[in-house]
């Protein structure tokens, strides 16, 4: 009997993904239509709002209730709902929203010749356009004669407390499209946004963007500011995109309850606001195959080295190096606050990383009744020794330039950059020196092949898995915000794949083949089934 094997499974489960993600967003896009009777369905107030004639007001106010208290700040007579918009208003800020308080916009909209309060035919929201923050970690220049007393008034400065920040850009929209909801099947992202009119039909949506409110484009509220510029836009909207936008508003709110701090949320919104909606698309999609070919990646990788009881062929300083590098990016990226979306996966390698050290050195633990275990290293064969040797003569050629490389670096970091402390600027030099020099400690392993002169045990498969997406990396370097370094080091592996490809190009094919990260997945003596 022949038994389906798991990248079978695996890849018959993501293909029934995919088409079921399909078919979801489908329905986004096409909510089922209303059959029954008058007093089940629930149909728009205006058929067309594009002949419809409408007016816009806009004010603010210090609290979000009453609406006694508002103040008009921007007002269109003759308002077309099918016309793009986008203006730049200088709002005056009160006092006490200069002394760290708060300011909300009120939007109104309503039939031209009517009044915006107290209408029952006026669509209203009401969003903040202040937040408070914490202040992040200041930048000196460690070496300048001012740079400790500038970080020791900084410490003395900084505090928990949240600052007022202002938002320069509110995005609202209206939902133009004509639908006809079922009474007892609206889409529960929706219904919060509907009001009714008297008759029991809905009046115009009104949605202000939310997902556009990013930290990193809010700018702080002193005591002194009296008057903070604000640029608002408008976009007529449809029921696909409204619903996307709304479930991605929702996953939001469930993030933070599970732990995710504002700025990791801020990358995710950076991905839907700072990207075009069919370029978006086509990112997701690439996204599901880079979670398909990590996971395939990673269980080759896995069953490989759990396998694996021999060194011979394989670069040991290259694992070692993949070990430490990892450990010091890991390290960088959590000193830069950087996205959970980048530091899990990278934490996650790290640790994979560790345990294929302890394989590659055949190191043991050994407890001997005590509470202090010892480690134990095995033997080495003959082959290993000859693989060893041309190992280090390979790090002995690649270290003249690597070392003195990697201190001037540190030291021009130290002298012309800002840091935020001296621990900050070890880490930062540590990662450049893995960021830049990285691929330097990749080589090793092409020596050796060099030296054999074989490809042996090309693992086609898994380097084809790690291929696509070291290319995938590379898009999502532009979308993802990432420190500059990170982003450069997804374009280095590029390279190291190309010199593999001229290898195996260069070499005859055998079943001896070696990877440029020091691993091998297919040994000729011992194959099996993935």
């Amino acid at each position: 009997m022949k038994y389906v094997n798991v990248t079978t499974i695996i890849l018959v489960l993501f293909g029934a993904y995919v088409l079921h993600s399909l078919y979801v967003i489908s329905v986004l896009f096409k909510p089922p239509k209303c059959k029954g009777g008058k007093g089940r369905c629930i149909s728009p107030y205006y058929k067309n709002l594009f002949n419809e004639k409408f007016s816009i007001s806009i004010f603010t106010s210090k609290k979000e209730k009453p609406m006694s208290s508002l103040e008009p700040l921007w007002t269109k007579e003759s308002f077309n709902t099918e016309e793009y918009l986008s203006i730049n208003i200088d709002v005056s800020i009160p006092r006490a929203t200069s002394n760290n308080g708060t300011l909300f916009v009120h939007i109104f909209l309503y039939p031209r010749g009517s009044q915006p309060l107290h209408n029952e035919l006026a669509s209203y929201l009401v969003a903040p356009l202040t937040k408070f923050i914490v202040e992040t970690s200041k930048y000196f220049n460690l070496m300048s004669e001012d740079g400790a007393s500038n970080k020791s008034s900084a410490d003395k400065e900084s505090s928990d407390k949240p600052i007022t920040h202002w938002r320069p850009r509110l995005t609202f929209h209206i939902l133009t499209d004509s639908i006809t909801f079922d009474r007892y099947a609206i889409p529960g992202e929706i219904y919060p946004l509907l009001r009714f009119s008297q008759n029991g039909k809905y009046i115009p949506l009104l949605y202000i963007d939310e997902l556009e409110m990013l930290e990193r484009n809010l700018k702080p509220v002193n005591s002194s500011t009296r008057e903070m510029e604000l640029k608002i836009e408008y976009a007529p909207i449809g029921i696909g995109r409204l619903r996307i936008w709304r479930h991605v508003c929702i996953s939001m709110d469930s993030m933070k309850s599970l732990g995710f701090s504002d700025k990791d949320l801020d990358e995710v919104k950076g991905i839907f606001t700072d990207t075009n909606l069919y370029l978006l698309a086509l990112t997701f999609g690439i996204a599901l195959f880079h979670l398909l070919f990590d996971f395939l990646a990673f269980k080759n990788d896995i069953m490989y080295w759990r396998k694996r009881s021999s060194m011979v062929g394989l670069s040991t300083r290259a694992v070692l190096w993949r070990c430490v590098s990892t450990a010091i990016v890991f390290l960088y990226l959590l000193d830069e606050k950087t996205s959970l979306l980048v530091l899990i996966p990278t934490g996650i390698g790290a640790l994979i990383e560790v345990w294929k050290v302890t394989k590659a050195l055949k190191i043991t633990i050994i407890w001997n009744g005590g509470r202090i275990p010892t480690l134990q290293f095995g033997e080495k064969t003959s082959q290993e020794k000859e693989t060893e040797a041309f190992d280090s003569q390979a790090m002995k050629y690649l270290s003249y330039p690597l070392y003195p490389l990697v201190v001037i670096g540190a030291l021009y970091s130290l002298i012309y950059q800002p840091h935020k402390s001296w621990h900050s600027w070890v880490i930062r030099s540590l990662v450049n020196g893995v960021y830049v020099f990285g691929f330097i400690f990749m080589l090793p392993q092409l020596f050796v092949n060099y030296k054999l002169k074989s490809v042996a045990h090309l693992p086609w498969r898994a380097l084809m898995y790690k291929a696509f997406n070291t290319f995938i990396d590379d898009v999502f370097a532009f979308i993802i915000t990432m420190p500059t370094a990170h982003r450069l080091a997804c374009f280095r592996d590029d390279i190291v794949f190309v010199i593999f490809l001229y290898q195996r190009w260069l070499y005859p094919v055998d079943v001896k083949r070696v990877n440029e990260y020091g691993v091998s997945y297919e040994e000729e003596e011992k194959p099996h089934k993935d």
